[in-house]
């Protein structure tokens, strides 16, 4: 069905390129925490794409497909933004965090231990222990990352080829070269709760009898775990803690 103007009309149009929105979803997703639901990328990206063909006009010399990924793109982000779960003063502690490992790991030239980290923060251990406990299920990727400056860039970085899969971009070779090489870096202890987490799906509870400590322990160490994780990611793409 055509519109006067010799336009498809909306629904067909919104049809014609929601193969764009899942694409575009998909790629978001294997970047982001499995507790996002591609469903509900997909609904959000929708409405972008809604959002896309009720502005667009032909004059300014912009393709279509170019114009509506940004609005899906768009979209999206504050579809992440408005449900992300940890406050501002939290991921200010994330950050921190991530800025005093990078640190510490430069004066110690190791894997900094919980005491050298609190020492650079200037808090004591048992506020630093504290900080990783409130920070428990902390992500790899936070959506604020994507309010960076270069957030496109940042975006493309992560989203590998347009006809990728998510699964074949998780397993993207530089981004899992990457990911490995921080966990390796991991001190031995915290690689094997990230191993009994991740690999053997065990839950807090049963880490923590494995390892011989608390769940509150198991919960500090995943913090600390991927802290690290992220810092060494952080420092690979040349954001430093200066």
């Amino acid at each position: 069905m055509y519109t006067a103007t010799g336009r498809p009309s909306k629904s067909d149009a919104l049809k014609q390129h929601a193969p764009l929105v899942r694409r575009l979803a998909g790629q978001m997703l294997a970047r982001l925490p499995a507790s996002v639901e591609l469903d509900d990328l997909v609904q959000a990206g929708m409405m972008g794409l809604l959002d896309a063909l009720g502005r667009y006009e032909e004059t300014q010399g912009v393709q279509f497909e170019a114009y509506a990924t940004q609005r899906i793109r768009g979209a999206i982000l504050d579809e992440l933004r408005s449900n992300d779960w940890l406050p501002r003063g939290l991921r200010k502690h994330a950050r921190d965090i991530e800025k005093a490992i990078q640190k510490a790991t430069q004066l110690a030239g190791r894997a900094p231990t919980e005491r050298e980290i609190a020492a650079v923060l200037g808090i004591s251990l048992a506020e630093y222990q504290q900080h990783l406990v409130e920070l428990q299920g902390s992500q790899l990727l936070y959506y604020e990352d994507f309010d960076r400056e270069d957030a496109d860039s940042f975006i493309e970085n992560r989203s590998g080829d347009a006809d990728d899969t998510p699964l074949a971009q998780m397993i993207d070779q530089d981004m899992r070269s990457a990911v490995i090489d921080a966990i390796e870096r991991l001190p031995e202890r915290e690689k094997l709760m990230m191993s009994l987490y991740y690999e053997q799906e065990l839950n807090l509870r049963e880490i923590g009898a494995v390892m011989g400590v608390s769940e509150s322990r198991v919960c500090q160490l995943h913090s600390q775990a991927v802290a690290r994780i992220r810092a060494r990611m952080r420092e690979r793409e040349g954001v430093t803690s200066a």
